[in-house]
């Protein structure tokens, strides 16, 4: 019993550990073989990637999907990854990126499904249908930007990245980032103008 007990306390303390350790880190420990350090990995950057494969593709099956190849493929680069060079999430974003940008360009661009995220906390009735209507409206906005605008709206909007850090994941300056962002605000303001009341914004 004693041997199990401490064997626990070494486990949980191995995690404790591993929840300290920056991404490049944690990468480092994975590809010398410490699945722990894969764990924590996927626990703090899956989310974010499937965040953005939901938001640029509309369709929770689809994001999962594009998630769990871009995990695969940050686990496949790992043994050649050079510390210090790029932040983790920086790279994941753009794998994330670039795959949801291919399965849209495989699609018709009237493919597009619309399922919003699920809703926490608790709420009346009326406030969940409504916070469901303008989630919806807002994916169906989004997927009727042009692709370089959506990729900048999500990642500065809904990511809340800073400006150079989307450069980096999009391979362009940061006065570009600008634009596209602030074409992506107007034309969603623009597509979602009739129907401020009917989502509740005719007060803001």
């Amino acid at each position: 019993m004693q041997d199990l007990t401490s064997s626990l306390q070494d486990v949980r303390g191995a995690a404790c550990t591993a929840n300290t350790l920056s991404d490049d880190a944690l990468l480092g420990q994975f590809a010398r073989g410490d699945a722990a350090a894969a764990r924590v990995l996927t626990d703090r950057l899956g989310p974010r990637s499937f965040s953005v494969a939901l938001r640029m593709l509309g369709a929770r099956a689809e994001a999962e999907d594009i998630t769990q190849e871009a995990m695969m493929r940050l686990w496949k680069m790992a043994p050649d990854w050079v510390s210090g060079q790029a932040k983790v999430s920086t790279w994941l974003y753009r794998v994330t990126m670039n795959l949801c940008v291919d399965h849209l360009r495989k699609q018709k661009p009237d493919h597009l499904a619309d399922v919003p995220e699920p809703e926490d906390g608790r709420a009346s009735v009326a406030e969940l249908m409504q916070d469901k209507a303008r989630k919806d409206a807002l994916q169906v906005a989004l997927s009727q930007l042009p692709e370089r605008q959506r990729q900048a709206v999500v990642l500065r909007h809904i990511e809340e990245l800073p400006n150079p850090e989307i450069a980096g994941i999009m391979g362009i300056s940061v006065e570009a980032v600008e634009s596209l962002t602030a074409r992506g605000k107007r034309s969603l303001v623009a597509i979602l103008s009739d129907r401020r009341g009917e989502l509740g914004y005719d007060d803001d």
